[in-house]
């Protein structure tokens, strides 16, 4: 049997995605439990949000005339098109929170994965935090994009450790910002080239169920033949693109071992724990002296 993973040490670039996929094999029912347990109010949030924006596009005529002979774009972009936007920012908060809570429970256990009510007790205190932050974060990589790509792909990968740090060291916003680029500091391609591979594994993962549910949606909106059905393969298609948010699981771990690996190379931090356990562990029972 592997031995359980550590996550303070350094890691080689294919270390990196081999021991996210290793981790999530050997956690993976408790990291299931958790998220059932934490998220599944978002996803099924999101579900109904989807479904709702969906039902209100197909009853505007500009959808029922065809999908491109639409003119006012503000029958679509309706309150229910922000309302998705939003669960899905709080669906991506809890996905995060509860990840990294678990992953900062399992370094404190002794790599012991923690119980849903455990990972609970992180979760109410990180998670409105996150929450807002990503609103700033979010705006951020936007604006930086829009004034070029180049920045926009640079602050990338940054804002990808923001959450760790912000949640593996409790960390304010603005230590947690400038912190990410820090630790970044001579580490850019091989942080970036790590997170963008993982990021590629884990949509090509989300696009297996997300086919059907996306075919279901453009059947139930745009097909009329199969009007009676539109409700029911409408709320299917919403079922399925939401339920591919578990698989968001696995960039935030990849990430937490991208910002162990850059910790370990800056302050050597794991190193230092191991040198510090080993000393108690030789002290643990000193002999008595004997005159």
């Amino acid at each position: 049997m592997s031995q359980h993973i550590e996550f303070k040490k350094l890691r080689a670039f294919g270390e990196i995605i081999s021991d996210t996929f290793l981790f999530i094999k050997q956690n993976f029912k408790p990291l299931l439990r958790v998220f059932l347990y934490l998220c599944g109010f978002f996803i099924l949030t999101g579900i109904v949000a989807s479904a709702m924006h969906e039902m209100s596009m197909q009853n505007t005529p500009e959808v029922q005339n065809g999908p491109f002979s639409s003119r006012n774009f503000s029958n679509i972009l309706n309150w229910n098109y922000f309302l998705v936007i939003l669960v899905s920012i709080g669906s991506y908060a809890a996905i995060t929170v509860s990840t990294l809570s678990f992953i900062a429970l399992y370094i404190q256990k002794g790599k012991v994965a923690p119980s849903p009510e455990e990972v609970w007790a992180y979760f109410k205190y990180y998670y409105f935090r996150t929450f807002f932050s990503s609103l700033g974060v979010g705006l951020f990589v936007c604006i930086a994009f829009l004034f070029c790509i180049v920045p926009g792909l640079y602050v990338w990968p940054a804002m990808c450790l923001f959450y760790p740090i912000m949640i593996l060291e409790n960390a304010s916003f603005d230590y947690s910002f400038g912190r990410a680029f820090k630790l970044l500091k001579d580490q850019w391609w091989n942080t970036a080239a790590a997170i963008l591979v993982i990021y590629f594994i884990t949509y090509a993962c989300m696009m297996i169920p997300a086919i059907p549910g996306m075919l279901f949606t453009m059947v139930g909106t745009f097909i009329p033949a199969v009007k009676e059905w539109n409700s029911v393969l409408i709320i299917v298609g919403a079922i399925f693109q939401n339920l591919t948010y578990v698989f968001m699981i696995i960039p935030i771990i990849g990430i937490a071992l991208c910002y162990f690996n850059l910790v370990e190379l800056q302050e050597s931090a794991g190193l230092m724990d191991r040198i510090h356990q080993f000393g108690e562990e030789k002290n643990e029972n000193p002999p008595l002296e004997e005159y």
